[in-house]
């Protein structure tokens, strides 16, 4: 994949004709990328058609006309896949150590199930507009650990919840990823933060607590699914510790729409 990536954009102009789209707002109709590349109707057709097809523009019909936009999932994609190639993907340290202080992580308690329930509705809601969420094996919301009997589903000790001034603000967990006794220790990832307390640390306090719980209890494998979009999530992960395995191309299907994501893990030494 990242082979056919790279030799998609050595062609000069589909370079120059991914810049024209990027600077436009709204995009591009074919009959005009053509007169602002100074190519043929057929030879610019051809090169978007490529770039289509690899993912790094999206078509919309008008008409006779059609626009051309920015896939803007392949700001994500591309990036990671010139790490992977370069050798930068390589595990790193967790986690940062100025955390806030107004965050409080701890387990979460059956009086906690409607919080964390109208957070699971938020992230319905959300996922399903921006498909990008929540991380997780799903890459969208689901059932979270209310404490209800769904719990079982998740592993015992590693469920988290966030709060603020008393308020549960988001939540982690760990789910086994088989019931073989090879991958035991191996987990998946899911992770939410309520819409209102982004950009406040409290991912960054939950993976901290998620991982360092995960190594004290011998798991050696942490992975998690972000949709590629998400490059906030990306870069909260990789800040704990999570390293880019690779994209996975339309692996999930939200609100009719096929969308990438960004597979990550986290193994211990």
């Amino acid at each position: 994949m990242y082979a056919d990536w790279f030799a998609c954009l050595a062609e000069p102009t589909r370079v120059r004709l991914l810049h024209a789209v990027a600077v436009a707002p709204g995009g591009l109709t074919v009959g005009a990328l053509t007169e602002q590349l100074g190519v043929s109707q057929s030879t610019c057709s051809h090169h978007v058609r490529r770039l289509a097809d690899l993912g790094f523009l999206s078509l919309h019909k008008h008409g006779t006309a059609t626009r051309v936009t920015i896939n803007q999932e392949c700001c994500t994609g591309l990036p990671h896949a010139a790490d992977a190639v370069m050798g930068l993907l390589s595990p790193r340290p967790c986690c940062p150590a100025d955390v806030p202080a107004d965050v409080t992580v701890r387990a979460p308690e059956p009086g906690d199930r409607t919080a964390l329930r109208t957070l699971d509705a938020e992230a319905e809601k959300s996922g399903a507009e921006s498909g990008a969420a929540i991380s997780g094996p799903d890459g969208t919301g689901g059932t979270v650990p209310d404490g209800g009997a769904s719990d079982g589903a998740w592993l015992a000790g590693h469920r988290w919840v966030a709060e603020i001034d008393g308020e549960v603000v988001g939540w982690t967990a760990l789910r086994p990823v088989s019931a073989a006794e090879c991958y035991a220790g191996v987990a998946e990832s899911a992770i939410y933060v309520g819409e209102s307390f982004r950009c406040r640390g409290v991912g960054t306090v939950l993976l901290r607590k998620q991982v360092e719980a995960a190594d004290r209890a011998g798991l050696w494998t942490l992975q998690t699914s972000v949709f590629t979009g998400d490059r906030a999530g990306v870069a909260l992960h990789h800040a704990a510790g999570y390293r880019t395995v690779g994209v996975r191309q339309r692996i999930a299907l939200l609100g009719g729409v096929w969308h990438d994501t960004v597979l990550l893990e986290r193994r211990v030494a």
